[in-house]
């Protein structure tokens, strides 16, 4: 399966935070979305979920079959780096009730504790009420929803910035071990977690996307490769 993003286009009145961003993401491989603050990577990630309308471009879908077809809201999986949660459920409660309006959907059905250990949530907090979770946990419950519905597509919005040392290297191998089913796009600002995390590297700078190659260069050059294209934005 392939993600395919052929000229996106969208501004804010006259500013144009897309230009034609243009790519193919393919499943098995966590991508790297590396931008500079304000560059769009959140208001891609909105016109790929159809929160924002786009002024111009296509997504599409391709099957492994080659047939493209236009995304549905049951291919995406988006976790926020505001995680949204009903505060007045408790995790177990969340969970039951995402299985229960999703069990047709789910393939290889577990137990919400089972789903919780994935999680390395604890059993002391399974039955607390999620208003009373930290910023991380409501992130590590928001997240857990997709890896249950294991969604084609999943966006990852500078999801670990609310992790400590510990739990985010939980997170990466998670991910690691969930990527061969998903194309996962993961954004953030930090070089660093993008090049210990990913895959490829896809840079948003001047409102397109580019891959950036590493080839036979070392990692402080490719580091600098990097940063030599996103300075060229100030230029």
């Amino acid at each position: 399966m392939k993600l395919i993003l052929e000229h996106i286009l969208k501004k804010f009145d006259t500013k144009i935070v897309l230009k034609d961003a243009s790519f193919t993401f393919e499943k098995g491989k966590i991508y790297g979305l590396l931008g500079r603050n304000g560059a769009g990577k959140t208001t891609l990630f909105n016109c790929i979920n159809e929160d924002l309308p786009k002024d111009g471009g296509i997504v599409q879908i391709m099957e492994d079959s080659g047939l493209l077809r236009s995304i549905t809201s049951d291919d995406i999986g988006y976790v926020l780096s505001v995680p949204v949660v009903p505060e007045f459920l408790t995790g177990r409660e969340f969970i039951k009730f995402f299985i229960e309006i999703n069990e047709k959907k789910i393939k290889n059905l577990k137990s919400p504790d089972e789903y919780f250990e994935l999680m390395k949530i604890a059993p002391e907090d399974r039955d607390k009420l999620m208003k009373d979770y930290s910023h991380g946990m409501k992130n590590k419950m928001q997240m857990l929803i997709y890896i249950i519905g294991s969604p084609s597509i999943l966006l990852l919005d500078e999801p670990l910035t609310s992790f400590d040392v510990v739990v985010a290297d939980e997170m990466k191998k998670l991910l690691k071990a969930v990527k061969n089913d998903h194309i996962l796009i993961f954004s953030t600002h930090i070089l660093e977690l993008a090049l210990d995390l990913c895959d490829e590297i896809v840079l948003l700078s001047g409102g397109c996307l580019d891959k950036i190659e590493k080839g036979s260069l070392d990692e402080d050059a490719f580091k600098e490769k990097i940063i030599d294209t996103l300075r060229g934005e100030d230029e």
